[in-house]
């Protein structure tokens, strides 16, 4: 009997241990914040997690930071206005969309940080990943309606990119499914356009509705699932990526500017300092916690490994017309962890 006991209790022990993560997947807070400074708004974040830091645009430069210190590990300068970066290891380069002047692609080493050469592209350029599977770095011009591609390995001095991809609308950010089909809000038509890479147009759109102007976008390529963030209504959409049906569309913040995935669970980070967990439960999605976070931490990046959520952002002077200003110095980066 007495052995007895002492197996249900290990065994008791043992699943009690074993559901511990399920019940606190929800249980995100902030944990720390790196106190950066330095000149400049910001922008999308890129995790590199295999060199464990973090990439952030900074309007005339970019700045890669560690992750774990919050040190700058590099300054990329020469940029009008940056927006985001693409990370390619193995060819040892990274791309920072360049969206000022007529627009280029600014093309850096990875260890150096040093800047390798430009690529003109379309005025506007905006959201930029890397499709691995493709072997292609896909971005996009809301100005120009476009989608951008070209292989990593271009020559950073004298190379061109591929005719660019006619989208019929202001595209925002992007998502790639890995298999030659490309997933792109363009926020002034309400839809996600899906690219075929393979034929090179644009083979559907689909409605977002009862979201509107789309601008963060997340692929979950294990369910198929895409998470739209949409500012007018302030909603979540959930997509099938293989129909376009509307599965959900949930309550957010105001000001999203970023979708991202994380195992079971989606995340999007809005201006008025709140990032919305969602989650999947009992064949629907819900809203399953609010985490508090900053005034302006709008973009994130996520790096999955770690579980941990990186948003920038800056204390902010009293807004008079228009968003709100940094104060001097004050750049700092959030990280959100369970």
């Amino acid at each position: 009997m007495r052995a007895n006991r002492l197996v249900l209790a290990i065994g008791a022990l043992a699943l009690c241990s074993g559901m511990a993560p399920v019940f606190g997947q929800a249980n995100w807070q902030v944990t720390k914040t790196f106190h950066v400074g330095g000149d400049g708004g910001w922008d999308y974040v890129t995790v590199d997690a295999e060199a464990h830091r973090i990439f952030v645009t900074r309007t005339t430069h970019t700045q890669a930071i560690d992750e774990e210190t919050g040190k700058v590990l590099g300054d990329i300068p020469g940029q009008k206005v940056s927006h985001g970066v693409a990370v390619v290891s193995k060819v040892g380069r990274g791309f920072i969309t360049d969206g000022g002047g007529s627009g280029a692609i600014v093309v850096f080493d990875l260890k150096t940080y040093a800047v390798l050469g430009t690529i003109p592209t379309v005025p506007d350029s905006d959201g930029i990943i890397y499709d691995a599977a493709m072997n292609e770095v896909l971005a996009v011009s809301g100005d120009g309606g476009v989608l951008m591609t070209f292989k990593p390995d271009i020559d950073p001095a004298n190379g061109k990119m591929d005719a660019p991809i006619d989208l019929g609308g202001k595209p925002e950010f992007l998502a790639s499914d890995g298999k030659g089909k490309v997933y792109i809000n363009l926020e002034d038509k309400d839809v996600v356009a899906v690219v075929d890479l393979h034929t090179r147009t644009v083979v559907a759109r689909w409605p977002v509705a009862p979201g509107g102007h789309p601008v963060g976008m997340a692929l979950d390529a294990k369910t198929h699932r895409l998470f739209v963030g949409c500012r007018n209504p302030q909603k979540m959409i959930v997509m099938s990526a293989e129909d376009g049906k509307v599965l959900a569309a949930l309550p957010i913040g105001v000001g999203v500017d970023a979708t991202k995935v994380d195992g079971a669970q989606a995340f999007a980070s809005c201006r008025d300092g709140s990032l919305t967990v969602v989650a999947e439960k009992s064949g629907s999605y819900e809203v399953v916690q609010t985490v508090q976070t900053a005034a302006g931490a709008r973009t994130m990046g996520v790096d999955v490994g770690r579980h941990e959520i990186f948003l920038p952002t800056a204390e902010l002077e009293p807004a008079t017309t228009g968003r709100p200003r940094a104060k001097p110095g004050t750049f700092e980066v959030l990280v959100v962890g369970r």
